[in-house]
């Protein structure tokens, strides 16, 4: 079945998009379940927001447009790093930026200054930290992580190395229903109201300027490129700027998280055989229907060092891109001073020298 939204959008409920929703949870259910067992960030909250925008959004291409959570930011809450209230504020931030920029149309001039080996370098940052985590989690029992490990192993042994991440979450839920119960379906509740005034430190100024760094790169102008690759469809790089700008001024409100797209969502869903904003819908449904049934004692009772197993799985797979790098060295480095200082910092000093680079090189 499918209906048109106009001449170059539209919607298929069919069985390719029912498997290719699943491409896009591959990358949002792991940091979500993460966040909201490691923070005070809501889950049904949470899931409610990428319920509602994964449809819109959908609905609005016409296209498999993924909706995931904001790594780098996800990544420093996880790792203690930001409070719920800095995460927040974050979010509002970029929002507001994001809109501006893309109203503006000045996404592509803003690219240039950023550089893509500083991208690589965040990413990479983000996924040390993530691995960090993941690995501080596992360690908690080691036996539990073992079976995580070696169930992802013959996942990717089987051929399904992307959705390997997905299986160990959903062996996590089994263990968690078999320990805990079905939890009993609850009304959703007023969002959490964080105090946004005690968010105005500067561990939101580096979150903000490191979470700008990969949404420009990954979640922009490389989800533009890629759309025009697989689907031919011409989505600026500015008109996803914007649509990310107002999903987070509005979701963040609603006890959602910082939320963008990404061309790893976009490929996942690809890949898993969506071909239409259909997908988005039935991804977007199935959020919802979790909604009721994600309760404080569901995630307390899941067992944290399969948790750990997702991150480092997340991280490796992030963190491989690094590799792709024009500036390998720059890159690393980025990445590792974000481990020793902070990601903010490193994110400055990498722009810093790869703008003394470029310009060196021109002289040449």
């Amino acid at each position: 079945m499918s209906f048109a939204i106009s001449d170059a959008r539209r919607v298929e409920l069919s069985a390719g998009e029912v498997t290719g929703a699943v491409g896009d949870s591959i990358t949002v259910l792991p940091i979500v379940v993460a966040m909201a067992a490691l923070t005070d960030v809501s889950l049904p909250h949470v899931l409610l927001a990428f319920g509602v925008f994964q449809i819109v959004w959908g609905v609005r291409y016409g296209l498999p447009i993924s909706v995931e959570p904001m790594k780098a930011l996800a990544a420093l809450a996880i790792a203690g790093a930001l409070s719920y209230a800095e995460l927040a504020l974050a979010g509002l931030v970029l929002g507001v930026v994001l809109l501006g920029i893309g109203a503006a149309g000045a996404l592509t001039r803003v690219e240039r200054w950023i550089g893509e080996p500083v991208i690589r370098g965040v990413q990479f940052a983000v996924a040390l930290l993530l691995l960090e985590t993941g690995l501080g989690l596992a360690v908690e029992d080691l036996a539990l992580a073992t079976a995580a490990a070696v169930i992802a192993l013959v996942a990717i042994a089987l051929g399904r190395k992307r959705a390997s991440a997905l299986v160990v979450l959903l062996v996590g839920v089994a263990i968690t229903l078999a320990t805990a119960g079905v939890p009993s379906p609850q009304l959703l509740g007023a969002p959490p109201l964080p105090p946004i005034s005690e968010a105005f430190t500067w561990r939101t100024v580096d979150g903000v300027f490191a979470q700008l760094a990969m949404t420009i790169g990954n979640a922009a102008l490389a989800t533009s490129l890629l759309f025009s690759d697989l689907f031919d469809r011409e989505i600026s790089a500015d008109r996803l700027s914007t649509s990310m700008g107002a999903t987070n001024l509005l979701a963040v409100p609603l006890g959602g998280i910082p939320m963008c797209h990404g061309c790893d969502g976009v490929a996942g869903k690809f890949e898993f055989g969506a071909r239409t904003g259909g997908a988005n819908v039935v991804l977007g449904v199935g959020y919802l229907a979790l909604v009721p049934f994600a309760s404080a004692a569901f995630l307390g009772a899941f067992p944290i060092a399969m948790l750990g197993v997702l991150l480092v799985m997340v991280a490796v797979s992030l963190g491989a891109g690094v590799r792709r790098s024009s500036n390998l060295a720059l890159s690393a480095s980025i990445g590792l001073l974000a481990l020793v200082l902070n990601l903010g910092v490193a994110f400055v000093l990498g722009v810093v020298v790869h703008l003394a680079i470029e310009r060196a090189r021109r002289g040449a």
